[in-house]
């Protein structure tokens, strides 16, 4: 008897610590992204062109396993089918792409960009959210999107699925307060380490990049939106609101200058340079009798004509036939004038001693100088508010010039 006591106190005692052990159990469970932690990696720009905008990639790091991704938006490939034909149609098909901060972190420390870790205060569930979404969007599937330089590019993805994570905190508290730029002015203070291409890429932008930003939209700039981080405030667990940044750490400092906090305002130089170069052409064609004034007159004006032709062909091209919408509208077709093309016979003509303009050539060269001038007066009216001020400085006192040569050698010839 004493023994089935025993056996039946054991069995008792076994059950008692199996059902307070199935509560402790439960508990001991992770909340699902409880293991996880969140960063926006932001990288400062690049030498080559393409990584003057800078770069921004979402890590997430499981501290169970201690293996971190990053997850990049913006991922091209020169080697894809029809790359270079799309780039220009503006067509464009970029990936994202899931790497390991071990492998690629080098990669940008060698190319002398600065590296910044945000760690995010996200809530378990919200960690959760943004990890399965991550992974989702990385299936060959759903790895691809349609690019825009400035409303789809490697930050705005980043962007948008950081705050579609925290319910969409980060846009309610950025689409409002602006600074004033414009895409314009990002573009060309980014690119003014490269003043060709900053030029070239000005010249091609229409109103459409003039217009004000705000906070959400300016964050198009991987620096901007990791500046822009810094303010924004989210509920935690409790529904006190925190700071989004926990901290923030450098992980590798630049070797190459920051770029400019201003686009650059070259609107009187450029004045300058073309009002010194219409006088120069006027004096060369009072000089015109002698051979050296002559060619060079006109090898500069045939070569103006060629190149303002041709350009004007290309802004109409972006126009119609691509869909680069910040490129439509362009006001600068009326000082990149196709009907420059026309012209060109006249000056290989202007190379003989006897050069006599036809009636047909003078209309050109006048209707030339007016859409120059036209470019110039249509900014009383609000409807055209595209900040081409350093193109209508350079080149309007050129067309005019032009025309005026046209003219004086129109009248000596009817004379």
């Amino acid at each position: 008897m004493p023994d089935a006591c025993r056996s039946l106190a054991r069995a008792f005692l076994a059950l008692a610590v199996l059902f307070c052990a199935l509560p402790l159990g439960a508990q001991d469970t992770p909340e699902p992204g409880a293991n996880l932690e969140v960063a926006l990696i932001t990288f400062g720009p690049g030498e080559e062109i393409w990584e003057r905008f800078g770069h921004n990639a979402i890590e997430i790091r499981d501290r169970s396993s201690g293996q971190a991704r990053w997850y990049n938006y913006g991922i091209f490939d020169f080697a894809q089918q029809n790359f270079f034909l799309n780039f220009a149609r503006g067509l464009m098909t970029y990936r994202i792409a899931e790497g390991f901060p071990s492998e690629e972190l080098p990669v940008y420390v060698d190319e002398g960009r600065w590296i910044i870790e945000q760690q995010l205060n996200l809530t378990p569930p919200q960690r959760a959210q943004l990890a399965e979404f991550l992974a989702w969007n990385t299936r060959p599937d759903n790895a691809q999107y349609r690019y825009d330089y400035f409303v789809a590019n490697c930050s705005t993805r980043v962007r948008d699925a950081l705050d579609a994570a925290v319910g969409g905190a980060i846009k309610a508290q950025t689409v409002a307060p602006s600074r004033g730029f414009t895409f314009r002015m990002d573009a060309d203070r980014l690119m003014r380490p490269d003043p060709a291409v900053m030029l070239a890429m000005d010249a091609g932008l229409g109103p459409y990049a003039d217009r004000r930003l705000s906070f959400w939209d300016e964050s198009f700039v991987p620096m901007e939106f990791m500046r822009h981080m810094r303010a924004i405030r989210v509920p935690d667990e409790s529904g006190q609101l925190r700071p989004l940044v926990a901290r923030e750490t450098q992980l590798a400092s630049a070797r190459l200058a920051d770029p400019p906090a201003f686009a650059p305002d070259w609107t009187w130089r450029a004045l300058a340079v073309g009002s010194v170069s219409g006088l120069l052409l006027l004096g060369l064609a009072q000089l015109r009798r002698r051979a050296i004034a002559r060619s060079i007159l006109a090898a500069i004006a045939a070569t103006m004509a060629l190149v303002l032709g041709i350009g004007g062909l290309i802004l109409i091209g972006l126009w119609a036939l691509t869909d680069h919408a910040s490129a439509w509208r362009n006001e600068n077709l009326l000082l990149f004038n196709p009907l420059c093309l026309l012209l060109l016979p006249c000056w290989f003509g202007a190379f003989r001693a006897r050069w006599h303009p036809s009636q047909f050539a003078w209309r050109i060269g006048m209707a030339i100088a007016f859409c120059a001038a036209l470019a110039f007066f249509i900014k009383i009216f609000p409807a055209f508010l595209q900040d081409n001020r350093f193109w209508i400085a350079l080149l309007l006192p050129l067309h005019l010039a032009f025309a005026l040569v046209l003219t004086r050698a129109r009248i000596r010839t009817l004379a």
